[in-house]
């Protein structure tokens, strides 16, 4: 049985190492190129099937070279890709420079990733599932996803959260665990750590995790909160980072761990991919 179904994009990572960002009108040279299949949904299904937690994905790729690498990819690592369609424009693309601390500048083609729709046999697949993790996806695919799930771990990312919370509220609602960094939390709530997470909560979330970069995560339920402080970790490139984070928390969520171990355990998933070009 597939235990958790991945909801949104696939991509091909073209992830360039540089000594710093380039300036308009200037030329930087590469130190090093890194070619990778990624995208939220795809890190996510990645992740948690390493990690023990049989998965499979709901996205669509090109019919074209780079989406028979990332078809090719899943299947490798035993992601289920019943869900994975194939769409008429090419396969999405994100361009990602990473300078010397870590930190990201990313131009992203969406390409196939716009035709992602929750029809019939999409439902039947989410349904077919024990959890469905929703990410990196359009509204209108949050929202027919929340109609057929009752049950979701939920990550907006910046453009979801940028909606603001009335238009995520049907999502929130069906929402059993949400991940946001503190960005998004601002985004989303208009308010900062814990205002922000105790809003999300009197809005129908039954938990929440907001991760603050290197200095830690923190854990919110209704009479629970926990906080996970760690050491800064030197970030070769932060791509994913947050997805393996949720997929690392999610793993031992379900496994029955208590909040403090699942932080820990998303906060060791999220130390493996920083570690190393590639969000998988």
């Amino acid at each position: 049985m597939i235990e958790t179904v991945s909801v949104g994009t696939c991509n091909m990572d073209f992830i360039f190492r540089v000594p710093s960002f380039v300036r308009p009108d200037s030329e930087m040279n590469i130190e090093e190129v890194c070619v990778t299949p990624g995208g939220s949904a795809f890190n996510f299904a990645a992740w948690t099937e390493s990690l023990g937690l049989h998965s499979g994905i709901v996205s669509v790729v090109g019919s074209d070279y780079y989406g028979k690498i990332i078809r090719d990819r899943l299947a490798s690592v035993g992601v289920d890709t019943g869900g994975l369609s194939r769409g008429d424009k090419p396969t999405g693309m994100a361009f990602i420079s990473v300078d010397a601390a870590g930190r990201r500048s990313i131009y992203s083609y969406t390409g196939a990733n716009a035709e992602l729709e929750i029809g019939e046999e999409e439902c039947r697949y989410i349904e077919s599932a024990g959890k469905v993790h929703l990410t990196g996806c359009y509204i209108e695919v949050a929202l027919s996803v929340a109609g057929i799930s009752e049950d979701i771990s939920f990550s907006p990312g910046t453009l979801l959260a940028g909606y603001g919370l009335k238009a995520l509220k049907p999502v929130v609602e069906k929402t059993e665990m949400m991940f946001l960094n503190d960005d998004e939390l601002r985004s989303l709530t208009g308010l900062s750590v814990p205002s922000g997470a105790l809003e999300l909560l009197e809005n129908g979330a039954g938990n929440v995790v907001v991760t603050h970069g290197p200095s830690g995560a923190s854990f919110f339920s209704r009479g629970v909160r926990e906080n996970l402080k760690v050491r800064g970790v030197r970030a070769t490139d932060t791509t994913g980072a947050g997805d393996a984070f949720a997929a690392g928390f999610m793993v031992e969520w379900l496994g029955g761990s208590e909040p403090l171990r699942c932080l820990e355990a998303g906060h060791e998933t999220a130390t493996r991919a920083i570690s190393r070009m590639g969000a998988f």
